[in-house]
């Protein structure tokens, strides 16, 4: 019996030294991968993003929101989320382009991601994904969830990706024998 599985690798977006990870990625397909800074701002996360970066009630997170587009093209919209306390006073609160990338950022202050965990799902399009994917009602979404930590366990990044489903790249179907 096999167990079909999706497959991927989280490893060239948070480990440092990779450059733009999905420039290169894109590239590597014959394609322009881009992204444009929507907003970077200092909140008090929702219980869901508290939990994830083990934060308390009214500890606040740095999110970088950011339209990822290929040729020109909007396929998905990516948050990270930052413990205020790490990212405060550093680029990663800044608005702009991260010189490096906010990985580097978390390397230079002693939290380099050293383990990751990504969890997928699908769901229908919300009125954001609407607007900025210019998908239509029908249209499903992967939603990514990735919570990154240090080598001490600490969480320093959470990130929600919502992709456009027919326009998301580097996930290979396979099956799998099943143990």
């Amino acid at each position: 019996m096999t167990t079909p599985r999706w497959t991927n690798t989280s490893d060239r977006y948070v480990t440092p030294g990779h450059g733009d990870a999905w420039a290169n990625e894109a590239a590597a397909r014959g394609r322009v991968g881009t992204q444009q800074l929507l907003a970077v701002e200092t909140v008090r996360p929702d219980r869901h993003i508290r939990v994830a970066l083990d934060l308390g009630d009214n500890d606040q997170v740095v999110v970088r929101r950011r339209l990822i587009l290929e040729d020109g093209r909007p396929v998905e919209r990516a948050d990270s989320y930052y413990p205020a306390q790490l990212a405060a006073g550093t680029p990663l609160a800044e608005s702009g382009k991260i010189r490096g990338g906010a990985i580097a950022v978390l390397a230079k202050l002693g939290h380099t991601p050293a383990a990751s965990t990504d969890h997928i799902t699908a769901d229908k399009p919300t009125e954001a994904d609407y607007e900025l994917l210019q998908v239509d009602r029908q249209e499903p979404i992967l939603v990514l969830y990735r919570l990154s930590r240090d080598a001490n366990g600490t969480p320093v990044e959470y990130m929600i990706t919502r992709a456009v489903a027919r326009l998301s790249a580097g996930y290979t179907y396979q099956t799998q024998a099943s143990v």
